[in-house]
This record gives C-alpha cells, structure tokens and sequence, in this order.
C-alpha cells in the first residue's frame, strides 16, 4: 500500500447513525476547516507561513495552502526563485521552492487573484520539536526561566508554537488563530518550551546562523495517538485500547459532542475577530477540544498526528526532537512495547515527509529523544523491578538507538523530581539535545553525549565494562566511588556492586558474588542521587543492562501500574549541581561553559 494512503485516519464513529450525522456536519461546513479555502477566491497560506519564518537552507522547501479550484497561484522570493501551480478541484496546491544558503532579511509574495507579502523571512536550519507535557512545558516555569527569558533577545532564534489539538481525521491546517512565528525575545521566550528553547538557542548561537523551532506538544499524550492509526494495525495493545475505549463511549453521544464543539468552535472564531486574545489574565484563547466520547478524545489513536503532525507536513525540517513517553510507561508491559512504537513512528514520519516533500526532506533525517528523567522516591535497591516501569521504557529507548539508523538520545536520569511529574530541570536535556545534533547532524568536533556501554568481559570475580564516547575520560559526578551498579551471578540475584573507573573501563566487582555473570547500572526510577557515571564533557551514561533475562513473564508476573506520588504540604521542587558539560565556542575553540546548574 503507498505510504500516501496513510494520510487519512480510519472514522472512530461506531454507528450508521452517528456516522450520518459527522456526514452531515461534514458536508454543511461546520468542522471541516479546510472548507473555508475552497469556497473563497482568495489565495490563503497557514499560518506557518508567515512574517519572521523560517526556510530549511540549500533545499527546495513546500509552500502550500488554498485558493479557488482551478486558480492559478504563484510564490515568487526575494532571492528570485519562482514557482507556479494550479490549485487542484479541492482548492489546494503546493509548490517546491528553492532556497539559498542562511540568511535573513527575505521576503515571500504569493499570488493568484489577490497577494500576500510574508516579510522578515530567514533562511537558516529548521527542527520540529513535538511531545507530550514535558516538551511543551514553560521556559518561565523552569529553574532558571524567569533569568533566562528576561535575558532573552536573539532575533535569529525563530520560534513557532501552535495550542494542543486533536482531530479524527487529519487537519488541512492548525484551526489555532493565534500561532505565529515569533523572533526569540523575552515573551516569546518565557511563552515556549524549556527543552525546544534551550535546545534551539544553544545550536544557533553554535552556529551563528539563523535557527527555527517548530513546537508541537500535546500534554498527556500517548505514542499511539502521534501516528496514523493505520500504521499500527498489528498492535495487540493498541486494538486492545481501542475496543476499551469503544467500550467507555457508548453513554457518549457522538452528536452531542460534535454539536458542542462546533458552538465553541464559533465562539473561539468570534472573540479572535473580535480582536480578543487571552481566555483569562493567565491564559492565551485556544480552539476547544472535545474530551468524551474517548472515540473521538485525545487518548484515540492517531487523533494527535492528525492535528499537530499532519498540518506541518511537510514543510522543509533538518530534523527531528522528540520528549514523549510517561504516558506509555504505566506499568512494564506497556514499557516494553515502546522500543517497536518509536521505531514505527519515526520510520512513517522520516519515509512520508521524504514522499511528501519530493524527497527534499531526507529520508533518514535526524530523530532525537529524551530518555526519561527520574521520578518517584530515590532508588534504595540494587535493582528495582515491576514497580519500575520507566527505567524499562529508558532501556527501550537505549535499544531504538542502535535498531534505527541516524537516532540519539538526551540522557535526563539525573534531572528529575521525586515528586513532581513536571520537573523544573529542563536547561540539561535542551542543550544535551543540541549537543548530540551540533556533533552528529553539523560534525562539530565535540563529544555529544555520554558514555555508551559497548561491551563486558568477565574475569574472574570482575567485570570489565567497555564504552564508548568517553570524551577525554571517564568520571564519577561526585568525588566518592561509583555507587550506582549493581551485579549478579547465575542466580540473578543482584547485589549492589563496588565499582572502580580504570581508565577508560568500569571495573565492578562484589564479595558476595564471586562467579558474576551480569551488570545494571542505575536500574530504578529514580536513580538521581546516586554517584552516576559521565564523561569528563559533563554527559551522564545511559541506564544499561548487560543481561538478556525477560523484563516480564506474562503468565507469571504480576502487572503494577505505577502510581501518582502524593505531594506533601508545603512541598517545592529542588535541584542540585551536576557535571558542567563542556562544548566549543563558534570559533571551535574548547572551553568549559556553566550550561548546567
């Protein structure tokens, strides 16, 4: 089947009556966006095109959006390139057009039967930033953000953010008014991501060139929603989910729910023309959504790709970073299923962007993920087990780098918070994001992450431990031995480990295991507070395991879910001094710059 087949997702209503209904809201206009284009002679573009974008440089980039059927439309820039089309029956077209080397102070015009002039255009590196919660959480709600984003003023930094959406079938465009590029200053800064933020600003003043972010975050998201549902067809899990939730709708009505959408839909239109833009003093307005039935919520599978995926593609990207995962690691089952759920979503993303983009974006760009961060009591036992969902999910994620080609990931085990699903700590996963692409999409000559374990070779009573980007060495994050490994023999009962650094190994031993057999290292929720393994760049060592042993019998184990901890009174997030990580200035010279607290 072509891979353009999957641009529709399958219609979630369950019966003739409901199906008759969303027909004919359909076909009167009410939710269907992308009407509206095809019903004025108007040129239009979405709002992703627009004043103070961003143009992926030295490729040709899709410009699209609407106008009458059978109008001619041109796109003419301001560094001559040109192109001509015709929108088709529907009413939309799409062109490629050329762009030069970075720059900035450019302009678009587009044409058909009237004109639209975009200005401020840079041309420069372009990376979509997409998540759940902790992606798009708050620079201003960060430790550090208020400094940081009052301190904020890089007109090069372009940042694009549009309000969390989901639809059931796929969106012609964003139905958010208010998205815009916006110049990196100190609202726009406070307003966007931490982990985009740091990330983006980190790699353009690297390389001094313009740099745009797109955020698209979605709180409380499951993977399985950020793909077409097609796509994942021969998921147990996923059919499983979706007959539950089949299950859940039924005292839902489908009509109900579409008719008052559709009224708060017209009242969100109505305040944005009336010039209104904030639902309260805190607030920005953003589109309504609907939340039940679960049929038609944002928990559907493929109802967030169809809101915040599909209206951006497949506008020109050098690639890709992606925090999402909490939502799939409830318990370790689920856990264990994400290594195969990341590899399908960032083939289908990689292989339809490149189709849709007549294989101007690449094929096999860059995907980067954070692994997660800790959460919940700090770790006491050697190795946690069932009640420890998420550090089998971080070893999925471990796996998806070597199974897919052109992947990396920010290690985040020594950021985090006890409590706190949101931790404030965002600084060091945005800018270990930006190392790992200055060093393996830019071929800066820097170390971009840390330590990988590659090998172990039992001798004796010992265990080696190989790695590699060690950087200039291994080292401990405090002054103190190596306190979070632990070892197991035969019997694979583990026991915390004595471990040693000896030059570029880990040596790990224990009296109590004198024939070991196998190593893991920070095998918790929460291994923070450990003495943790870096190099001496400042980057932390993944969570491994060297063992092969099943992380769950599904006729013997029993399935935990992990739960919310409660938050005491008065309680207030903290954090804590790690290694600082070292990187070159623009001029390549090596320098160490405090970049974490």
């Amino acid at each position: 089947m072509c891979r353009r087949e999957f641009l529709a997702t399958t219609h979630p209503f369950q019966t003739a009556e409901c199906l008759a209904v969303a027909v004919k809201l359909l076909t009167t206009g009410l939710f269907a966006l992308s009407a509206c284009a095809t019903t004025s002679a108007d040129v239009r573009v979405p709002r992703l095109f627009g004043d103070s974008m961003v143009l992926q440089q030295q490729t040709s980039n899709a410009v699209w959006g609407f106008a009458s059927p059978g109008e001619q439309v041109a796109v003419r820039a301001s560094w001559g390139a040109e192109a001509i089309t015709v929108a088709d029956g529907n009413g939309d077209w799409r062109v490629m057009l050329q762009t030069p080397e970075h720059g900035t102070g450019h302009s678009l015009i587009v044409s058909g039967r009237n004109t639209i002039k975009i200005q401020d255009v840079a041309i420069g590196e372009v990376w979509l930033c997409a998540g759940q919660s902790n992606m798009g959480w708050k620079l201003g709600s960060t430790f550090g953000g208020e400094e940081e984003a009052a301190a904020a003023k890089a007109p090069n930094l372009r940042i694009f953010v549009s309000q969390r959406e989901h639809w059931h079938e796929p969106l012609k465009e964003s139905r958010d008014r208010l998205a815009s590029w916006s110049p990196c200053n100190p609202t726009s800064a406070a307003a966007t991501s931490a982990v985009s933020y740091y990330f983006g600003r980190t790699l353009q003043r690297a390389l001094d060139i313009p740099v745009g972010i797109i955020v698209q975050a979605y709180a409380g998201t499951p993977i399985e929603g950020w793909m077409p549902k097609e796509i994942q067809a021969d998921d147990p899990r996923m059919n499983a989910a979706i007959e539950d939730m089949k299950k859940r709708s039924w005292r839902y009505p489908v009509k109900d729910a579409l008719e008052t959408f559709e009224k708060e839909l017209s009242d969100y239109n109505g305040r944005i023309a009336a010039g209104e833009t904030m639902k309260n003093q805190f607030r920005v307005l953003q589109p309504p959504f609907i939340t039940k039935p679960a049929t038609l919520g944002h928990q559907y599978p493929s109802h967030i790709f169809n809101a915040m995926i599909h209206p951006v593609r497949p506008y020109g990207i050098k690639g890709v970073i992606w925090y999402q995962g909490e939502r799939n690691s409830k318990n370790v089952p689920q856990a264990l299923n994400y290594r195969k759920q990341l590899a399908k979503l960032i083939d289908y993303y990689r292989s339809s962007w490149h189709e849709l983009s007549d294989g101007n974006v690449v094929e096999t760009f860059p995907f980067y993920f954070t692994q997660l961060p800790s959460w919940h009591a700090l770790q006491q036992q050697s190795v946690e087990g069932l009640e420890a969902p998420w550090v089998v999910n971080r070893e999925m994620m471990r796996l998806v780098t070597s199974d897919v080609v052109n992947t990396g990931m920010a290690v985040a085990i020594d950021t985090g918070d006890e409590i706190a699903l949101h931790p404030k700590n965002k600084k060091p996963i945005g800018i270990r994001h930006a190392c790992l692409a200055l060093k393996r999409t830019y071929g800066r000559d820097i170390v971009g992450s840390g330590p990988r374990f590659q090998k172990q070779t039992i001798t004796g009573s010992r265990i080696i431990l190989q790695f590699d980007s060690i950087g200039s060495g291994l080292m401990s994050a405090k002054p103190s031995p190596l306190n979070s490994f632990a070892i197991a023999g035969e019997d694979m009962h583990w026991h915390w480990a004595d471990a040693m650094i000896d030059g570029n190994t880990v040596v790990v031993s224990s009296s109590q295991v004198p024939q070991p057999l196998s190593v893991r290292y920070a095998w918790a929720m929460n291994p923070s507070q450990r003495n943790l393994l870096y190099n001496a760049e400042g980057f932390p060592a993944s969570p491994f395991r060297t063992d092969d042993v099943p992380l769950f019998d599904a006729d013997n184990d029993e399935v935990i879910e992990v739960a919310k901890p409660k938050k005491p009174d008065g309680y207030q997030s903290t954090d804590w001094q790690r290694p600082v990580i070292t990187m070159p200035s623009r001029k390549q010279a090596l320098h160490n710059t405090q970049l974490a607290p």
